[in-house]
């Protein structure tokens, strides 16, 4: 088993940023694709970003790409998601999620471990 706690979240401004931070524990964190989700009140969790075990290839989903950045420490057992420029509709409860195996998944089915989450709010 994989442990995730994501920390990080808070109240921003839009156009602000915030980093959000997960951390592993547990089994391995070799290997792992690791990703970032999101869920908005009254809608359906959805992906945010993805990155694979060497970090050599990512990908985002249209409504973030150019603002948000995933990126890992593996010796830290660390993944980040940078957000800039934010708008109101970013605000959701952000989730750490991480996958055995090499490829980029976008479907939450896909993943076995996951945090907590963490609440990003952006005020207008």
């Amino acid at each position: 088993q994989v442990q995730l706690v994501e920390s990080g979240g808070g109240l921003v401004q839009a156009g602000g940023s915030l980093r959000l931070s997960c951390q592993a524990s547990g089994r391995t964190f070799v290997g792992l694709a690791m990703g970032w989700f999101r869920q908005a009140p009254g809608k359906e969790r959805e992906f945010v970003a993805a990155l694979t075990w060497s970090s050599f290839t990512d990908n985002y989903a249209d409504s973030v790409k150019g603002r948000f950045t995933i990126s890992r420490d593996n010796a830290k057992n660390m993944v980040y998601l940078q957000m800039n420029s934010l708008k109101p509709e970013d605000t959701a409860v952000y989730y750490c999620a991480g996958r055995s195996g090499a490829r980029i998944l976008r479907s939450q089915r896909d993943y076995d471990y996951w945090g907590q989450g963490t609440q990003v709010t952006v005020s207008a």
